[in-house]
């Protein structure tokens, strides 16, 4: 590990330090002491920014950095930020993606369906659960005919969506729901989310 970063309430966490309660080897990979008002699960998101510039260069904060900037283009009236799958994937093939921005926690696959009787063929995107495949997740029967469904080729999203970013040079960012942004980019816009050009 990189190091420590020691927050709380002024005194205390001089005090804390001061009295060698770290192991030795620990003790001198403090980074250095913040002063943080919450003492529960709350202060160590404040901890994080508090230390933003000790921690320059570490993942975590690079990952704040990208999601403040959508969120920040997200409120604007004309903002360059899209979010959601459709939108996204349309953004990606007009090459506008700057950043594109993928949650960690993505657990879906894009999958190429075909009807063994009429032919019809398409694409979608499932999520996966645990213990099934792919052929119990999705509907056995074509939408046209009511004939079984045959699946044949089976990706990753973000293994896909990555890929397709690389043809544009599109920068992409994988962010842990660590922190309270990245949580949010998972719940409220499914993982999946874009910064423009």
């Amino acid at each position: 590990f990189r190091g420590v970063l020691i927050g709380g309430p002024s005194p205390t966490k001089e005090e804390f330090e001061a009295g060698q309660y770290l192991h030795h080897e620990i003790q001198k990979r403090i980074v250095g002491l913040f002063d943080v008002a919450y003492t529960n699960e709350s202060g160590l998101a404040e901890l994080v920014d508090a230390a933003k510039d000790a921690l320059k260069g570490m993942d975590v904060v690079k990952e704040k950095e990208v999601m403040n900037r959508f969120l920040k283009e997200l409120v604007k009236d004309n903002g360059l930020s899209s979010y959601g799958e459709e939108s996204v994937r349309k953004n990606l093939e007009l090459g506008a993606v700057d950043i594109l921005i993928l949650s960690a926690r993505l657990r879906k696959s894009r999958v190429t369906i075909t009807c063994q009787n009429c032919g019809h063929s398409e694409e979608r995107t499932i999520a996966l659960e645990p213990g099934k495949t792919v052929e119990d997740i999705l509907a056995t029967t074509c939408r046209t005919c009511t004939a079984p469904l045959v699946v044949g080729s089976e990706v990753d999203i973000v293994e896909e969506l990555t890929r397709q970013a690389d043809l544009t040079s599109t920068r992409v960012e994988i962010i842990s729901d660590d922190f309270e942004e990245g949580a949010i980019l998972y719940n409220a816009f499914g993982g999946i989310a874009a910064i423009l050009r």
